[in-house]
């Protein structure tokens, strides 16, 4: 996504915690500004927004992408440690980011932007045992829809991308195989990564009185409709 608009010609601030793998993103890039963030704390997120509105005086665009699978297990079987963490990366990361950019687009001027959260194909549709990543990425569509309906007098657009199997070293296993609701395991198809930038590229790129509330991008044969 990154990658996708720096080539469309965005600046683009690429936060995470590893400043390793946003060096390798950000390819030496003039346009793109690493800062090594956790979303789940609220000072190293106001600390992002600072420093992209020290770099460029605005912000036009969030992309709330940080997420994790989180543990796996039914409601009996995850700790209550695992299930605050998933929360924290997952939801409270992506409204810490979302409060930064609501405060800087009514500020600007000119006045808003625009708010992309990934919420994956999990936002609609559950795997086996995967509780507390289910219901941060549902929650999440919720989020979506407050910040859409809270930003209107502000020029603030906010849609979602729900992305199912994209290529990624993070899905790698899916490939080799996933569980499935009548507990077999089944390899499942992906989907080249570079499509789902391109609707990310889509999306970001209409004007602020047009908004793709919500997108859905998958690999054709994933078990997603009839998922089980």
């Amino acid at each position: 996504m990154a990658r996708a608009l720096l080539g469309a010609g965005y600046r683009v601030a690429l936060a995470g915690r590893r400043p390793e793998a946003l060096d390798e993103t950000a390819q030496g890039d003039p346009a793109a500004l690493v800062v090594p963030t956790d979303v789940a704390s609220p000072d190293s997120v106001s600390a992002l927004f600072e420093a992209a509105r020290r770099r460029w005086g605005r912000v036009d665009l969030l992309v709330n992408n940080a997420g994790t699978f989180g543990p796996s297990g039914a409601a009996d079987e995850i700790s209550v440690a695992d299930w605050k963490a998933t929360v924290d990366t997952n939801l409270t990361g992506a409204f810490l980011c979302a409060r930064e950019a609501v405060a800087t687009m009514k500020a600007q001027d000119p006045q808003g932007g625009r708010i992309i959260n990934n919420g994956s194909i999990s936002a609609h549709t559950p795997r086996p045992g995967s509780i507390a990543y289910t219901a941060t990425k549902h929650a999440i569509t919720g989020l979506t829809k407050s910040l859409s309906l809270d930003g209107r007098p502000y020029g603030i657009a906010c849609g979602q991308i729900d992305i199912g199997n994209a290529a990624t070293e993070m899905t790698a296993g899916i490939a080799r195989g996933a569980r499935q609701a009548d507990g077999s395991i089944v390899a499942e198809p992906t989907f080249d990564v570079a499509h789902a930038a391109e609707a990310v590229l889509y999306m970001a790129g209409l004007p602020l009185d047009t908004n793709v509330q919500f997108l859905t991008i998958t690999a054709t044969t994933m078990p997603f409709i009839g998922r089980g």
